[in-house]
């Protein structure tokens, strides 16, 4: 019987792993009923969380636990030197809370794993796309996927690929550059979420229309620089095959049906944290009960815990942005504003600070934030900004060592920081000039 072959395979788990797992899946469960039916249940999501991660901190790979520790210790002590010397109110009780959004999305997203049989995604079969032609793939398929599923696709497709062989540096730079320049257009984006709440009268359609272009030139220096530098010949990429894209197609249309007629209040980061974990329990219900039962237990026990590096690292930068971002709060307080207008050398000042702040470790989202904290934006101006944000979010998130996505890649599949940093520059750097241009363009 499946249902008595579900648990046989169990391996034996560590009872601080096993507690750990439930306190991530506890996590997990309390972030979904808060969405749900039971907003109180929130305030469970960040202790529990933090719990399974001083759990498994013994655990750590030593990089990880000291980049993990210096970013928590930083933030920690942002926080106590805006609370003494600016008299800041600190709100010591939600510290906990930062970044447990995206992390109760990342460990719903785990689930898609239990999509197939129960030894796990087969390997792939049949040649893989190689070359040109495969990064072109691999770049589209993120970036067309990643518009409306966020971050989820890059797990999609990474774990897609590595089931091959390790990833290598080329693909992690397209599943990098993919996902990142979709923010310089997607509706659906976190980016454009806080973007619309900064600037609520921007024009999207003029955004769009200066931001698609930019998007493509992202995807086509990519194909153009990355062959160059490396040999692609035994390079898999993703292939745009109905088979391939079945699952993330179908997962896309689900979020779609669930943002536009189910759950129109909800965000779409939100929707994938309770849809992911549904949809892959659905497919093993009809296996039975004790089948389904048997690998929800397997994947609590054994793949949360795995991801100790992810949680911990975006639970430790959580601190960081929150410790920045008071103390930024405290500092500009005052009323002044950094520009009498936001023109276009102001714009282009702006755009090239942020990126800078990214590349120095600080997430985009606080560039961006504290610049609309020192401006008085008038009507006209709030397209511009809209876009210098969403430009400085695109180019920031794939060249900053700290970005959401960067993280992801270093905790998914080791890479490190400061490699994918390294290899991003020259991109950077041509993005940002472009940049400039359609700053100076939109401007005039």
């Amino acid at each position: 019987m499946p249902s008595q072959s579900a648990d046989a395979a169990s391996p034996v788990v560590a009872p601080r792993h096993a507690l750990a797992g439930l306190a991530i899946f506890v996590g997990l469960l309390s972030r979904i009923a808060s969405l749900a039916w039971l907003p109180e249940a929130g305030a469970l999501t960040g202790p529990a969380l933090w719990l399974g991660t001083a759990l498994l901190w013994p655990d750590l790979p030593r990089r990880n636990r000291r980049q993990a520790g210096l970013l928590a210790g930083i933030g920690i002590g942002l926080l106590l030197f805006a609370a003494f010397f600016y008299d800041a109110r600190v709100d010591w009780a939600d510290m906990l809370d930062a970044n447990t959004q995206v992390v109760a999305m990342l460990v719903g997203v785990s689930f898609i794993g239990l999509i197939g049989n129960r030894r796990g995604p087969s390997r792939p079969t049949g040649p893989p796309v190689t070359g040109r032609r495969g990064l072109a793939g691999t770049w589209l398929g993120v970036h067309l996927l990643g518009t409306i599923l966020n971050l989820s696709t890059v797990f999609m497709v990474g774990d897609r690929l590595a089931r091959r062989a390790p990833l290598t540096t080329p693909q992690l730079l397209a599943l990098n550059r993919g996902l990142s320049s979709a923010a310089l257009w997607s509706p659906f984006f976190a980016s454009m979420g806080i973007v619309i709440t900064l600037a609520p009268g921007m024009d999207y359609a003029t955004v769009l229309a200066h931001g698609l272009p930019l998007a493509l030139c992202a995807g086509l220096m990519t194909l153009i620089e990355l062959p160059r530098r490396f040999d692609l010949t035994d390079t898999a990429g993703f292939s745009m095959a109905p088979r391939s894209l079945l699952l993330p197609v179908i997962m896309a249309m689900l979020v779609m049906g669930f943002h536009f007629g189910l759950t129109p209040g909800l965000s779409i980061v939100a929707i994938i944290t309770f849809l992911m974990p549904g949809a892959a329990l659905a497919t093993n219900l009809p296996r039975g009960l004790h089948w389904t039962a048997g690998r929800l237990r397997q994947h609590t026990l054994i793949r949360l815990p795995a991801m100790r590096g992810e949680i911990s690292l975006f639970l430790c930068a959580g601190l960081l942005t929150q410790g920045l971002s008071t103390l930024a709060d405290a500092a500009t307080e005052g009323g002044w504003t950094l520009f009498e207008q936001f023109a276009t050398g102001e714009a282009i000042m702006s755009f090239l600070a942020i990126v800078v702040s990214a590349v120095a470790g600080l997430h985009p989202i606080i560039g961006v934030s504290v610049l609309a904290s020192v401006l008085d934006l008038a009507p006209s101006e709030q397209t511009l900004f809209a876009f210098v944000a969403l430009a400085a979010w695109a180019v920031g998130t794939s060249v900053g060592p700290l970005s959401g996505i960067n993280l992801s890649l270093q905790g998914r599949y080791g890479v490190s920081g400061g490699l994918m940093m390294r290899e991003n520059l020259r991109y950077a750097l041509v993005m940002a000039a472009l940049v400039v241009g359609m700053i100076a363009w939109l401007a005039g």
